[in-house]
């Protein structure tokens, strides 16, 4: 991936029309693939043990995938599916399809509205375009690189907050079983945040506060360690609605990155500097 996600908010490829025809029918699979997981959603699923949990959790995967993976192989022959939503780092070349296809699984599991269904379309390492759909809200989030992002065929914005004593600021865990280091930053960083942000909102999934991010909701959101699946959605989202997209020291942010930061310009070299006490 090139040095900073915000590169693909450059002028755009001879492809762009295409693009934004893939775009709309990538939009339309993710609606009907989280069609699929919202009629399983309702009463809490009970597991007793981390196997049980694991099979709940992989049995809406399932159920989504089944009507995603076709729908996006039609689409795009050539492309590669990610089957590992928690991997990261750099893709082959090529083009790949990064899915989450149930961003929020244990909120899901525990019939807590927070989850959604997301697919982006990477192609040579670059971001190219994303959809993330709320079933609940009915709500589809798209961006496409050098195109800006959109709810629902509406242009998003982010805050032009200017001081973070003003902001609502948001972070998530970054996976289950994270190392006692980042599990340590994490909570550290919530401390400075605290002492220096109006309101600190801790909550998973992270793609739903990047939503929030990009269309002004929320000033800032940060994480670390994390997953392509679940930061390249709302990074691209970010980026084309004007934010600043870097790591918690403030360097361009790739999946190799070991934390992620998106903010509004305003506040952004103001949360880098609280991030780093």
């Amino acid at each position: 991936m090139p040095e900073s996600i915000q590169t693909t908010a450059l002028a755009a490829t001879a492809g762009s029309a295409s693009d934004a025809d893939l775009l709309a029918q990538t939009a339309v699979a993710v609606r009907a693939a989280a069609s699929a997981l919202r009629e399983r959603f309702g009463a809490v699923v009970r597991y007793r043990t981390r196997e049980e949990l694991m099979r709940a959790l992989a049995a809406n995967d399932d159920v989504v995938l089944d009507v995603l993976r076709p729908r996006l192989t039609l689409l795009r022959p050539d492309a590669r599916v990610v089957e590992d939503e928690l991997a990261g780092g750099a893709l082959p070349p090529g083009e790949w399809w990064v899915l989450d296809p149930a961003e929020g699984n244990v909120n899901h599991l525990h019939a807590l509205p927070e989850w959604a269904v997301t697919a982006t379309l990477v192609r040579d390492n670059q971001p190219v375009l994303t959809a993330v759909h709320l079933p609940l809200t009915g709500e589809t989030y798209t961006a496409l690189a050098g195109a800006g992002a959109h709810l629902d065929g509406r242009p998003l914005r982010v805050s032009g907050t200017t001081d973070l004593g003003l902001s609502v600021v948001a972070t998530s865990q970054a996976r289950p079983d994270e190392d006692e280091k980042v599990v340590r930053r994490i909570g550290s960083s919530i401390t400075a945040m605290l002492l220096d942000a109006l309101v600190v909102r801790t909550s998973v999934p992270a793609t739903l506060h990047l939503l929030n991010v990009a269309a002004g909701r929320i000033d800032a959101f940060w994480q670390f360690a994390g997953a392509r699946a679940d930061l390249l959605p709302g990074a691209l989202l970010v980026a084309e609605a004007g934010g600043r997209i870097s790591d918690a020291e403030g360097r361009p942010w790739t999946p190799e990155s070991e934390s992620f930061l998106a903010a509004g310009p305003g506040v952004h070299t103001q949360a880098v500097t609280t991030l780093s006490r």
